[in-house]
Parts: C-alpha cells; sequence; structure tokens
C-alpha cells in the first residue's frame, strides 16, 4: 500500500527563552507529517536538532522524497524524518483498526504520569528565582553545564527545599570538574544527572564515584548503541527523534531494562503532538521528561492536559 504524504515546518513561540549549555532559542520548528491510504489520515511531528547535523528544511526534504510505503521507512536516513512518519503511521493504524494506539502497543491501559518542569540554564539567583516560582511542582528539572554549577545547585535547593530534583548537563562538564559537579548534585539531593560529559569524551564516567545515578542522553539513539555504555551509565533517555519513532523507541525501552538500565524518557521542546507517543513508552520509565509543549507560549488544539505536575493520556483527536 502506497500512501499520501503531506508534511510541513510550523514554527511555535516560546513562553520568553529556553537555554541550555549549548544555546539559548525563543521557537520550536518543528515538522509536521500526514499520512493517509484515502479514508483514514495519521499525523506525527519531529524535532530535528542540529547537535545530529539536522535541520528542519534537510528532515522536509527526507520526508518529501519518501515513496510512502511503508516497509521503506527504515531507509530515511534523518532520524526525526523517521520519527514524524512513523508516529503518523501509528495514528493511522490507530484509526484504521477504531483501538488506542496504546492498544496496538500492548499497553493495556495508560496512566497519568508525573513529569518534570525544566529550568533554563542562567545565573544562580535567576534559577533560584525560577525554582522559587516553580517550587510547587513535585519534580523540576535544572539545565546546568556552565561554571559556577555548584552555586546554581545550592541557590536552587535554597529556593525549592522540599522540591524533587533532576539535573542535566548537556555534555556541558568536563573530566577534571566532574566530581566536584556530582557531589553538588547529591549535597543537594538531585536525583540523577543526565549527560554530564560529551558522548566522545565520557570515559571518566566509569571511574567516577556513583554518587547517584547518571543518564546516558546524546551517547544513546537506538538498540545499537546500548553496548557502549555500559559501566558509565545508569539511566537512559529514551527520545523519540533519536530513535527514529516509537516503533523503534519501544524497542530500545525494552532492550534497556533487560540490560539492567533504568529509564528516563524525554523530549525536544515541541508541542503535544510530539509528546503524545513518547507517552507509551514513559509508561514503565522512572522519570517522565516530557513537558516540551509547557515551555510553549501556546499549544495546539487538542493538547494534553496537565494539572498539578501530573500529564494525562492524549485523545484520539490529538493523536492515536
Amino acid at each position: 500500500m502506497t500512501l499520501t504524504v503531506k508534511a510541513q515546518i510550523e514554527r511555535w513561540p516560546i513562553a520568553g527563552s529556553f537555554t541550555i549549555s549549548r544555546g539559548s532559542k525563543t521557537e520550536a520548528v518543528v515538522v509536521v507529517v500526514e499520512v493517509s491510504d484515502g479514508t483514514h489520515w495519521g499525523r506525527g511531528e519531529a524535532v530535528p536538532y542540529p547537535r545530529y547535523e539536522e535541520t528542519p528544511e534537510t528532515a522536509l526534504a527526507a520526508i518529501q522524497s519518501w515513496t510512502g510505503v511503508p516497509e521503506t521507512l527504515c531507509e530515511i536516513p534523518l532520524k526525526s524524518a523517521r520519527n514524524a512518519i512513523d508516529c503518523a503511521l501509528w495514528d493511522l493504524k490507530a484509526k484504521q483498526h477504531g483501538l488506542s494506539a496504546h492498544l496496538l502497543a500492548g499497553i493495556e491501559k495508560l496512566k497519568p504520569l508525573t513529569v518534570s518542569y525544566t529550568l533554563s540554564l542562567d545565573t544562580p539567583e535567576k534559577m533560584a528565582d525560577a525554582a522559587r516560582t516553580h517550587a510547587a511542582r513535585p519534580l523540576l528539572k535544572i539545565k546546568l553545564g556552565r561554571e559556577g554549577d555548584p552555586e546554581r545547585l545550592r541557590q536552587i535547593r535554597n529556593a525549592a527545599p522540599k522540591t524533587r530534583l533532576i539535573a542535566d548537563a548537556n555534555e556541558g562538564w568536563t573530566p577534571e570538574n566532574l566530581a566536584e559537579n556530582i557531589s553538588a548534585c547529591a549535597s543537594a539531593g538531585v536525583e540523577l544527572v543526565e549527560q554530564p560529559l560529551p558522548a566522545s569524551n565520557d570515559a571518566a564516567l566509569a571511574l567516577v564515584s556513583r554518587l547517584i545515578p547518571i543518564c546516558a542522553d546524546e551517547s544513546v539513539f537506538d538498540r545499537d548503541s546500548l553496548s557502549g555504555l555500559k559501566g558509565k551509565y545508569d539511566f537512559i533517555n529514551v527520545k523519540l527523534d533519536k530513535t527514529g519513532g516509537l516503533t523503534e523507541a519501544l524497542a530500545l525501552a525494552s532492550a534497556a531494562k533487560q540490560s539492567g538500565f533504568g529509564l528516563m524518557v524525554g523530549c525536544m521542546v515541541c508541542t503535544s503532538l510530539s509528546i503524545a507517543p513518547a507517552f507509551l513508552v514513559a509508561q514503565e520509565a522512572k522519570f517522565a521528561d516530557l513537558d516540551g509543549a509547557l515551555l510553549l507560549a501556546c499549544d495546539r488544539p487538542n493538547a494534553l492536559a496537565y494539572a498539578d505536575g501530573v500529564l494525562y493520556p492524549p485523545t484520539a483527536a490529538l493523536w492515536g
């Protein structure tokens, strides 16, 4: 069966700006795909990321060059492009069968998820102010990766003494400051630190004292990348834009659990359409970092419902 494929680039303003160790941005640029069999249609969304040598334009071109034959999806080299199509195919299949996508994935029922809320990288004082503002949330994710991270951690913890914390250095630390920064995380009660060192220079993780679990993000993509993580990482962060879609994300999560890794499921800054498929993968994850749409100035219609730090399952009007 050959499907009709439509794709376009969309731009969604961020509420303020979003900053990590690699830079700042003020909008989420996504690629949206619609596939149709002539009767039913399905949608998917992807966020191409320069860190992985992808742009919205190259992803769009890759999607537009696809033949529309589902069996050839693996031939698309850009994983974000493959993700958008794969998620659209899941949505299409759900509509064709009149079943929710989670049932097609073998998940009997979707449960609401406690999700983290991300604080952008900034000065210690501004991050402490942000932590104070969001201290009622159950879980905050704090972006680190620049000089002065121990002071950021100290001030954030003082500003939000009861909130659970996880941290993400986005490859911004070095082997030389690794031990100091991990110790500061432990002192602040951080429960997990994500990708402290560059993926190309993370050997020191095998030698550092395990004061808190360490999670791979930029170091893990799909099942083929798991073998190189043993001894360095305790958790992996599954993101559909890295795996190439929901199909591989589910397989990666299963393989990671069998290999003894804990699970985190994350997202880029995106709309609810990106997060809805990831919601399925996150059902068995210890950490759900699915706040991408919460960082936007507005979300798309039929958006995921969020209240008091809890994210609720998608409706069929959005996806799946």
